[in-house]
């Protein structure tokens, strides 16, 4: 059974060997790497939407690597934590899929029966989490059109990714969470002082969403020890610092043969409301 709906008549979708068809004739092929297209031209601002191959390989490099495994660790365990037995599970921007196949893997050890859908802009992405998990279903979709039905998700995350508060409280069952992740104020702190002459903390706020209930804010701390050049460059590359920052700071950062930072996340846990 698949989480998916058709993206243009919204009826359920059936997953078969090489496509995914709706009772009204629609139908959409899947790649040779798992994933399907679930995006409509006419949501697509660009031919090939979202972070470009470049920056995937370089995120998928650095999290293969397990540099922030520690978050993972406490997204698998907050799974546990607030997931029921079966459960569907739903990851807005699962980009190449390195947080949904933990969650999914941690859910399968535990007797959980999880179905787990990963949804994200890029395609480049989907080829490596497509891969990364066979048993996950994964689509190219938008988070402000969520190409799943109204209701479906016990548990749904989103890690670093556009927050679409609405189209996430029309795909949870009421009463279930949402596992949202920002940046804590000094995330990467030493790699933007290399970077920019006066570098500024990300903010530190707990946003109210309507229909939502703030549960808890569990604060993930860790310190990198990068000793490899090429994973340092791939935490540049995989973050916004690479289209924003000035030539004198790249520069410094490619003299660079090592690195000690600071990695630092905070999760909101948010429990829909029951209406």
């Amino acid at each position: 059974m698949s989480l998916f709906r058709c993206p243009i008549c919204s009826a359920p979708l059936t997953r078969g060997e090489r496509t995914y068809t709706c009772p009204n004739g629609h139908s959409y092929d899947i790649s040779k790497e798992g994933y399907v297209h679930l995006l409509p031209p006419n949501q697509m601002h660009s031919k090939a939407p979202g972070d470009d191959k470049a920056m995937v390989a370089a995120r998928n490099r650095f999290l293969s690597a397990g540099y922030y495994q520690p978050l993972r660790t406490a997204l698998e365990e907050l799974a546990l934590r607030y997931a029921p037995s079966p459960c569907a599970v739903v990851d807005s921007g699962c980009g190449e899929g390195y947080y949904t196949a933990g969650i999914a893997q941690a859910l399968r050890e535990a007797g959980r029966s999880p179905a787990v859908a990963g949804i994200d802009i890029s395609k480049f992405a989907l080829r490596w989490a497509a891969k990364r998990d066979r048993e996950t279903e994964f689509a190219v979709g938008s988070a402000y059109r969520l190409p799943v039905p109204d209701g479906c998700a016990h548990l749904l995350v989103n890690c670093f990714s556009p927050l679409a508060a609405e189209e996430f409280h029309r795909v949870l069952k009421p009463g279930g969470v949402f596992l949202y992740v920002v940046p804590a104020p000094e995330h990467l702190w030493e790699l933007k002082e290399v970077l920019y002459d006066t570098p500024y903390p990300n903010p530190d706020e707990t946003i109210p969403y309507e229909g939502f209930q703030i549960l808890e804010v569990v604060p993930v701390e860790t310190m990198l020890h990068i000793e490899n050049p090429e994973d340092l460059q791939a935490l540049f590359q995989m973050t916004p610092y690479c289209w924003k920052t000035p030539k004198a700071g790249v520069e410094r950062l490619r003299a660079l043969s090592q690195l000690e930072v600071r990695a630092g996340f905070r999760i909101h846990v948010f429990r829909r409301d029951m209406a």
